[in-house]
Formats: C-alpha cells, sequence, structure tokens
C-alpha cells in the first residue's frame, strides 16, 4: 500500500492498521492503538493480528476422490 496506511476502528475500540506483509504476504494487519476497555487479550498495540499467508498456501488436505458412477436423479 503506498501512501499512508490505512486504519479501521474495530468494534472494541482498538485501531487496527493495514499495512504491507513481507515475505510475500500481501497485507499485514497491525494493531496500532488498543483501546483502554478492550478485553481481547490477542490485540496487543503494534503487533500483528492475523497474516494472510496461511490463507494463500495451497490445500495440504487431498480433496475426495470423484465418483464417475455416481448420477443424479
Amino acid at each position: 500500500m503506498s501512501g499512508a496506511d490505512l486504519i479501521a476502528t474495530l468494534g472494541c475500540g482498538c485501531k487496527a492498521g493495514f499495512r504491507d506483509g513481507v515475505e510475500g504476504s500481501p497485507i499485514t494487519v497491525v494493531i496500532v492503538t488498543k483501546s483502554a476497555g478492550c478485553l481481547m487479550t490477542i490485540h496487543v498495540a503494534g503487533m500483528a493480528v492475523y497474516d494472510h499467508r496461511e490463507a494463500l498456501r495451497p490445500p495440504t488436505r487431498l480433496a475426495p476422490p470423484a465418483h464417475s458412477d455416481y448420477e443424479e436423479n
């Protein structure tokens, strides 16, 4: 993301920033400021909360085998 970082206010009052990712990750979500009333322990100011790299990885589970004899009535 060029220019200024995007910032969103979460329901708990924390502010999340969306920044350029690293090592092939398209975006990183970081808690910019933690709200005084936020009870979420994973919201730590300056720390990333979600890394999209896992969402872009190919699936590790095999797809179920296709049934060639299956027909819908």
